[in-house]
C-alpha cells in the first residue's frame, strides 16, 4: 500500500500581500458602509435624501460582501 504525503507549500509574498489586502479593503468597504448607514450626518453625504444614503451604504455592504467571498474563493483554490 502506498501512501501520498501533501506537503503545503508556503505562499509567496506576493499572494499573501494581495491575500491581506484584499481582506483589509473588504473590512473597509463593510465598515464604511455601517458608518454611513448609522452616522446621520456624514460629510461626504450631506444633503443626500437618507433613502439615497441607505441604497449607496447598503450597496458598499454588499460589494464588500463579495469581494470577501471572491478572496476567500481565492485563497481557497491554492
Amino acid at each position: 500500500m502506498e501512501y501520498k504525503r501533501t506537503r503545503r507549500s508556503q505562499k509567496s509574498p506576493q499572494k499573501r500581500f494581495l491575500l491581506i489586502l484584499g481582506l483589509t479593503v473588504s473590512i473597509i468597504y463593510f465598515v464604511l458602509g455601517l458608518v454611513i448607514i448609522f452616522w446621520d450626518s456624514f460629510p461626504l453625504l450631506v444633503g443626500v435624501e437618507p433613502m439615497w444614503k441607505n441604497v449607496f451604504a447598503a450597496f458598499l455592504i454588499i460589494y464588500s460582501l463579495f469581494r470577501l467571498v471572491r478572496v476567500l474563493q481565492d485563497k481557497r483554490d491554492e
